[in-house]
């Protein structure tokens, strides 16, 4: 079936670290299409390869070999100013540590990237898309630990970027707090259209995913799709 146009293609994509006996394979050959406006979740154990394949994919790593392609941008063919405008021009990061500034409030922290992005939302937007139009002028020390994941994603998604690459967005998180930042990433999927990966140990946010890809030993073990994708409202852990 097709299910619309492949942001992403990989082909035999491959990392290693070292050589010889004492080489570490992070990844073994993995093939993969992902199709724009879809959210992903990638499960497996620490190793396994989930983290490895997103720096590739967001231009934070370069394969040992294989070809990886952002729609018709082969990425494996970019030198390191080619990756980082790439990155600047199409890519949100969001990580388990919120990396804000605590001098700044949650509106001067999105600002640092709706200064120097082309076309970006209005800092007050970004925030109101994750639930925070209320703590606007609050500083990171005032605001909870899902609060501060929000304006982490505010600021991630403030410049418009296609994908948005989360790497346990919820790992430091309660149940409840991490339902509330699961649902701003599913609104920012559903209502913009960004292409959305989430990376988890958490198998029940998979739930809440279009296609789930289990990861082994440097592969994809399996590739799956959702009939139906829950709300993370309905996600109970």
């Amino acid at each position: 079936m097709d299910h619309g146009e492949a942001i992403y293609r990989s082909m035999g994509l491959t990392k290693s670290y070292g050589e010889g006996a004492t080489a570490v394979h992070a990844l073994r050959g993995v093939d993969l299409t992902v199709h724009k406006g879809e959210m992903l979740v990638l499960l497996g154990p620490s190793g396994s390869g989930k983290s490895t394949l997103l720096n590739i994919l967001g231009g934070l790593d370069a394969a040992t070999s294989g070809q990886a392609w952002f729609g018709d941008l082969e990425l494996t063919a970019l030198d390191a100013d080619g990756l980082t405008e790439y990155r600047r021009a199409s890519i949100g990061f969001v990580f388990q540590f919120y990396n804000l500034i605590a001098s700044l409030t949650a509106r001067e922290n999105v600002q640092l990237i709706t200064d120097i992005a082309e076309d970006p939302m209005a800092p007050e937007a970004a925030l109101a898309m994750v639930g925070l139009e209320d703590r606007l002028d609050h500083f990171p020390a005032q605001l909870s630990g899902g609060e501060q994941q929000r304006v982490a994603i505010a600021r991630a998604i403030a410049k418009r970027p296609a994908v948005l690459l989360c790497d346990e967005p919820t790992g430091a998180l309660d149940s409840a707090t991490g339902a509330r930042v699961l649902t701003a990433l599913d609104t920012i999927n559903r209502e913009v259209g960004t292409t959305v990966f989430i990376i988890t140990h958490n198998a029940v946010i998979a739930d809440m995913a279009d296609e789930v890809i289990r990861f082994a030993d440097g592969a994809i073990a399996s590739h799956s799709r959702n009939a139906v994708r829950r709300s993370p409202a309905e996600l109970s852990w």
